[in-house]
């Protein structure tokens, strides 16, 4: 598929996905966003990241994430909430700039290099980004539900960061951003692990999700988080490259700002993409519920 035709295939997935929601399906995913209490772990510093696959199958995750960065501030333990985003390489360009940084080229040659964001000046791709569409919903359906006026309402950031290569220090609008990060929580986004043939995976390598490929992803994602952990950024954009993670950037800056944390998965699902790549099976994408603690 041209990858010019991807974009609004997944903008008009979301939406309709969106669409599909009656009222009572959307309070079942932000009840089941209950099960898990992260307000603590913000708080005090952590990371919670949500996967933005299908929202039927990891809609329960970013709830979480809405139910714990609402949690943590309305308690007053938090000023602001920041959001710190996946920008997906959907045109070719961003695309071949980031397999030349990833073979080892400067990130500052490249035209798209930094932070983007609401009210930020600079390239404003992350417009078209669909990583925070079912974020901003049940963010959204949760205010509605807790009866919060908007002088009540935590404000959200969201910052997208791109090509980090190993150096997310050296990034244009780090410094800005870690301000902004001062007395706020951060949430962060990423699906961990696209496999399959729409992905570029062999016949004889793709696994169905139910037929060994849970334990594929799991294993990745496990590694991946040991990785980031240690701070080790170079060996995350890397794994990111291998294990076909969408969060190069996003992690290796969370982890930076953060400091030394440890990554557990709280949550695993997994959303068929066969038919939005228009892909013989297996083609899906799995996404965790990580929590990332300090220390």
């Amino acid at each position: 598929m041209d990858r010019k035709d991807l974009r609004p295939r997944i903008q008009a997935l979301y939406a309709a996905e969106h669409a599909a929601l009656t009222e009572d399906d959307i309070q079942a995913l932000l009840d089941r966003g209950r099960q898990w209490d992260l307000a603590d772990t913000l708080a005090a510093g952590g990371v919670v990241v949500f996967a933005h696959a299908g929202v039927a199958d990891c809609g329960h995750q970013t709830a979480a994430a809405v139910h714990a960065s609402l949690d943590a501030c309305l308690s007053g333990r938090a000023e602001r909430v920041v959001v710190i985003s996946v920008l997906h390489a959907i045109d070719p360009e961003m695309d071949q700039a980031r397999i030349r940084v990833a073979r080892g080229g400067a990130p500052a040659r490249e035209e798209q290099w930094g932070i983007q964001g609401p009210g930020l000046d600079g390239p404003q791709t992350w417009r078209g980004d669909h990583a925070l569409t079912t974020w901003r919903f049940l963010w959204e359906a949760e205010v509605r539900r807790r009866g919060l006026p908007p002088g009540q309402t935590p404000p959200v950031f969201e910052r997208y960061p791109w090509l980090a290569g190993g150096h997310p220090e050296q990034l244009p609008g780090i410094d800005e951003l870690a301000r902004l990060c001062e007395g706020a929580v951060i949430v962060s986004t990423e699906d961990h692990y696209h496999h399959g043939i729409g992905y570029g995976d062999e016949p004889f390598v793709a696994r169905p999700y139910e037929d060994g490929g849970e334990e594929l992803a799991r294993r990745s994602i496990a590694k991946g988080l040991e990785t980031l952990g240690r701070g080790d950024y170079w060996g995350w954009n890397q794994h990111c490259v291998v294990g076909k993670s969408d969060a190069r950037d996003s992690g290796q800056v969370y982890r930076y700002l953060r400091g030394p944390m440890t990554g557990s998965i709280l949550d695993l699902a997994c959303t068929d993409a066969a038919a939005l790549y228009e892909s013989p099976d297996p083609t899906w994408v799995a996404g965790a519920l990580v929590e990332w603690r300090v220390g």
